[in-house]
C-alpha cells in the first residue's frame, strides 16, 4: 500500500510533502537482501547508510576509505556545499560496510567505499548509481514505497526520530539542516505534535 505524503505548511505558506517510506517496508527490504553475494553486500550497506543514518544519495556515492574512523566510531560525511560532518556510525552499519570491504569490493586504486561492480571498476560517478539501487531492490522485494529515490529514507528516519520523542533541533543536526523550516517538511507528524517537541532553534530562526 502507498501512503499518501502528508502536506506540512511552511513558514512561506507553500504546501510541501513528506514522502516518507515506512518503517515496515524499510525492514522488508533489507531483509530481502541477499547478503551471500558480493552485490548483496554492497546494496545492503548502502541501503543501511540511507535508513540508519539519512544520507544524501550524493553522499553515499562520494563516500571515501578515509572517512571512515573505525576507531573513533565515526563517520565523516561530505555534504553539501562541501560541508564535512562527523557522524557516529552505528554498529550494524559499521559492520555492513565492513562485511562489504572484506568480502565483495572489487580490487581497485579507487579510494571510493563503493565500487561498480563491472568494469570499469571505479567509484560510482553520482548519486544517479545510488537511485537506481534503490529502484531496483525495491522493485525486487515488491515493495510499493511512496516514491523511487533514496531521499524517502531520509524523510523515513526524520519521521521516526521525531514519533520517538527526539526534537526539531536534534533531527535537524543528524540530517545537517541549516534552517528549521527544512526540517518540519522532512516530518510527517501532526503540527501540534511538532510544536511541543520542538526546541528553540541556535541562532533563532532564519
Amino acid at each position: 500500500m502507498i501512503w499518501p505524503p502528508l502536506c506540512l505548511p511552511s513558514q512561506t505558506g507553500r504546501c510541501h510533502r513528506s514522502p516518507a517510506i515506512p518503517a515496515e517496508s524499510v525492514r522488508q527490504l533489507l531483509a530481502s537482501i541477499n547478503r551471500r553475494t558480493a552485490m548483496g553486500r554492497c546494496d545492503y550497506a548502502i541501503l543501511l547508510l540511507l535508513a540508519r543514518l539519512g544520507l544524501r544519495a550524493s553522499e553515499v556515492a562520494c563516500l571515501e576509505l578515509d572517512d571512515l574512523d573505525w576507531e573513533g566510531g565515526q563517520i565523516t560525511v561530505r555534504g553539501k556545499r562541501g560541508v564535512r560532518a562527523p557522524l557516529p556510525l552505528p554498529a550494524d552499519v559499521g559492520a555492513a560496510i565492513a562485511a562489504y570491504l572484506r568480502h565483495g569490493r572489487p580490487r581497485s586504486t579507487s579510494r571510493r567505499v563503493f565500487l561498480r561492480a563491472k568494469a570499469p571498476i571505479r567509484g560510482f560517478l553520482d548519486q544517479k548509481a545510488v537511485g537506481s539501487l534503490v529502484r531496483n531492490t525495491l522493485a525486487h522485494a515488491g515493495i510499493k514505497a511512496p516514491t523511487h529515490g533514496a531521499h524517502q529514507f531520509r524523510h523515513a528516519l526524520a519521521t521516526d526520530m521525531l514519533r520517538h520523542g527526539t526534537s526539531l533541533t536534534e533531527i535537524g543536526e543528524v540530517l545537517r539542516h541549516r534552517s528549521p523550516d527544512t526540517t518540519m517538511i522532512y516530518t510527517k507528524v501532526d503540527l501540534g505534535a511538532v510544536r511541543a517537541l520542538a526546541l528553540p532553534w541556535p541562532g533563532g530562526v532564519r
